[in-house]
């Protein structure tokens, strides 16, 4: 022990400036929305592993090399300012449109989704109902494409369309946790290779099983931070579009009597339509399901309920009518 005692000293002295690092880092990127922030994460410098409380006693916690400690002026551990890197934008798009043919629709978007380069994520047709009680297609069809392309995909599918009911293009900037992410990964690969010299040197078998739990552990934060940064980057390279697919049937004007009304007033007369049939189906299922079924539970349960009532009943009249104790007549006739 006294051989690996140097190197305890300076795994705790390194250790401490992985701490003054990590915090820069937050200060560094503390603008970014609060929305935006990944997924959270295990702090490789701030938290122990599980089966790390022998090692943090023997002093085995891999620092980082102190040149890459962050700098005061904003610079990254890799001595680029944040401003500097390419930004890195998820965008997607959300819309809902009404076409002629559901089917063929879905069939073109899915098309044209492999035609520039992306995919189909999902795809769910299914069956709707018109005012009228028709029943007609309706999907739902999500497909990523390459993020430059998005704008010609877009313009793709609400060519020819019947209507365009809604389309939403949103876009989230996630630079700065990718850049984070870059930092965590240089000092957890360099906190790995300084952790590996360390079990070069160890010749205790201890020693050997301690640090040997430490690299584990890096090794998955490694694995983790490495999973988290090509999730930003295949959003951000390929863009998501959700199309909401519609049969025109669905969206016929009303017509009541060759009059045709339009805005609030086809909503409200629509509405009361809505009510009514709403109403009916009530009394006919009340009608037809639920009052038989209250005749068939209820009438049995009455007649028990009269049943125990007389039953009852019969039982306080014998027993007011049981005869006297000759006691009791004695002082009966007394009176």
């Amino acid at each position: 022990m006294k051989r690996i005692l140097p190197y305890i000293l300076f795994a705790s002295f390194a250790l401490a400036a992985c701490g003054s690092k990590s915090n820069l880092l937050r200060n560094d990127y503390a603008q970014a929305p609060a929305e935006e922030m990944p997924p959270s994460q295990p702090d490789a410098f701030n938290a122990a592993p599980a089966a790390g409380g022998a090692q943090a006693q023997q002093g085995f916690a891999a620092p980082a090399p102190s040149d890459q400690v962050a700098a005061a002026d904003g610079t990254s551990s890799s001595g680029v300012e944040a401003s500097s890197v390419e930004r890195l934008v998820i965008k997607n798009a959300d819309l809902a449109i009404v076409v002629a043919d559901v089917d063929a629709r879905m069939k073109a978007i899915s098309d044209m989704a492999e035609a520039l380069g992306g995919y189909v994520v999902s795809s769910n047709s299914y069956q709707s109902y018109t005012n009228n009680g028709v029943q007609v297609p309706e999907g739902q069809i999500v497909v990523r494409v390459p993020a430059e392309k998005l704008d010609d995909a877009l313009k793709q599918i609400k060519k020819d369309v019947v209507e365009v009911q809604t389309e939403t293009t949103s876009g989230q900037d996630v630079t700065a946790q990718y850049v984070d992410l870059q930092s965590r990964l240089k000092n957890l690969e360099a906190a790995e290779a300084q952790l590996n010299d360390i079990m070069k040197q160890a010749t205790a078998t201890e020693d050997v099983v301690n640090v040997f739990n430490q690299l584990v552990y890096y090794r998955e934060q490694i694995e983790l931070v490495k999973g988290q940064m090509k999730y930003y980057e295949e959003s951000a390279a390929l863009s998501s579009i959700s199309v909401h697919v519609i049969a025109k049937e669905t969206v016929q004007p009303l017509k009541i009597a060759g009059w045709e009304p339009k805005g609030v007033a086809r909503d409200a007369v629509q509405d009361l339509i809505y009510f009514y049939q709403d109403f009916v189906d009530f009394l006919i299922r009340f009608v037809l399901y639920t009052l038989p079924v209250l005749i068939t539970i209820g009438i049995p349960l009455y007649l028990i309920f009269i049943g125990l009532r007389a039953l009852f009943r019969k039982m306080r009249g014998n027993k007011q009518t049981e005869p006297m104790q000759p006691a009791e007549q004695d002082k009966k006739k007394k009176k």
